[in-house]
């Protein structure tokens, strides 16, 4: 089996993480700030939807005190 068609199998269901800001980001580390960035939150109550990532869930863990997550 090549590497190709590794790349091209079906996923498992792939289940999305809705996450909000409910926290100002003023005061915190310049570090955590660019995660919000990074996450594509910009203002209070703002919410987005990414897929449940090892990625994802380590940027939602670096600033969770700033966040609502939603795991359907």
């Amino acid at each position: 089996m090549g590497a190709a068609q590794l790349l091209k199998t079906p996923e498992s269901k792939a289940t999305n993480v809705r996450v909000t800001l409910k926290r100002s980001p003023i005061g915190t580390p310049e570090r955590h700030r660019l995660v919000l960035r990074g996450l594509g939150l910009r203002r209070i109550r703002q919410t987005v939807v990414h897929p449940d990532t090892p990625q994802v869930r380590g940027m939602i863990h670096k600033v969770g005190y700033l966040l609502e997550v939603v795991r359907p």
